[in-house]
């Protein structure tokens, strides 16, 4: 629909009305409506350019990747159209949503798609398929585009990536990079794949690190988190193993899927074993963003008052006050992050082999040692 309130609107323009419209114009053959058969079948189809006319709301939350926006209304256009739709008429709802999509078309052709060639061919989409895309879809085929429209929408292909996360049988088998907090587990996973091992870095499609202290930035919202994912696996090679770092069911704000997580609690572990000492070290240099954020880091230590009494808290602000943060790192290895490993290890009867280094000065030998007992976990 042009704004709220999809469902009866969107039915219409697909030609449930008696005039037609956009939508029977659409299954007479005027313009093509792709049906999507897999996650990656969009970026084989050849198309220039992938266009969402989405409102930009709508757009944050989550896109086809590669997708670039062109919104036929606004955030305030949409709930506009979408009010009138309900509140006074459909047909003033179509009128006034035609006159801002004819309006902000006219914008996107003088700008972004003033130079776009004749042979330019573009695919369209919006939430469901409907007015939108369609609107917009047969402006640019009247100039002579060859246009085309994905067959549902957004919403189609947000189906493929519910069904490949959530619906669909994780395709690989599982192995999880273990290892205390310190151990380099994220270095080592992304120097895998030079050594033909498939990685998922489920903390850098999250941007984050997985901790208190782990935050990059801003989240993807679950959606896009999700959509990214879906396109992971759906690369990966089912015949091989899949190393993922171990995580909890939550990276930061984003959650996993069941599914990916049941295997990898299921799953057999490659642990990355280094002294405390070694890994404070790392971390300090890991972890530069919050060493340089003195208030953040303040803040963080200050969440840990439920866990922890007062004066062990104290003692840590006061550490991180006078900048002895090798020996902070030390401090909330040894009192909090390694006892809460250990026991959740304690409670795990999965197959394990420890990669044992005396320091991470050399990274890639650790990655080495991996590589080696992944691949002697598969023969297990």
């Amino acid at each position: 629909m042009w704004g709220c309130g999809y469902e009866e609107f969107c039915r219409l323009c697909r030609g449930g009305n008696a005039g037609g419209g956009i939508g029977r114009a659409l299954e007479n053959g005027v313009l093509m409506a792709i049906k999507l058969g897999g996650l990656l079948e969009i970026f084989d189809l050849g198309f220039d350019d992938i266009i969402d006319v989405r409102a930009p709301a709508e757009w944050a939350e989550d896109h086809v990747p590669g997708a670039i926006s062109l919104p036929v209304l606004d955030d305030d256009e949409r709930a506009q159209v979408g009010t009138i739709y309900k509140q006074i008429a459909p047909f003033v709802a179509r009128k006034v949503g035609a006159a801002l999509v004819a309006k902000n078309a006219a914008r996107h052709l003088e700008g972004p798609l003033a130079d776009k060639p004749g042979a330019w061919r573009p695919l369209i989409y919006c939430w469901r398929g409907g007015q939108r895309s369609g609107s917009f879809a047969s402006i640019l085929s009247q100039i002579g585009w060859r246009v085309e429209t994905i067959e549902g929408g957004y919403k189609s292909w947000r189906h493929l990536v519910v069904n490949a996360l959530y619906d669909a049988s994780f395709p690989c088998p599982v192995v999880v990079l273990d290892g205390n907090t310190g151990s380099a587990k994220t270095d080592v996973l992304n120097r895998l794949p030079a050594r033909g091992i498939q990685v998922i870095d489920l903390e850098g499609l999250a941007n984050h690190r997985g901790s208190l202290f782990g935050h990059m930035g801003e989240q993807p919202s679950q959606k896009a988190f999700e959509t990214q994912l879906s396109l992971v696996v759906a690369r990966l090679d089912s015949s091989r193993p899949v190393v993922v770092e171990a995580e909890s069911s939550r990276v930061g704000e984003v959650r996993l899927p069941p599914k990916l997580w049941r295997a990898m609690v299921a799953a057999p572990r490659v642990a990355i074993v280094v002294p405390r000492t070694a890994r404070a070290e790392y971390l300090v240099n890991a972890y530069e963003d919050m060493v340089a954020d003195p208030v953040r880091l303040d803040r963080v230590l200050f969440s840990l008052r439920a866990a922890h009494s007062a004066d062990v808290i104290a003692d840590w602000r006061a550490m991180a006050v006078a900048g002895r943060f090798v020996k902070l790192a030390e401090e909330l290895m040894s009192q909090h992050y390694d006892p809460r490993y250990g026991k959740h290890r304690a409670r795990m009867e999965v197959p394990l082999i420890e990669v044992a280094a005396d320091d991470l000065a050399d990274l890639d030998a650790v990655a080495d040692r991996v590589a080696e007992a992944v691949c002697s976990m598969i023969m297990m």
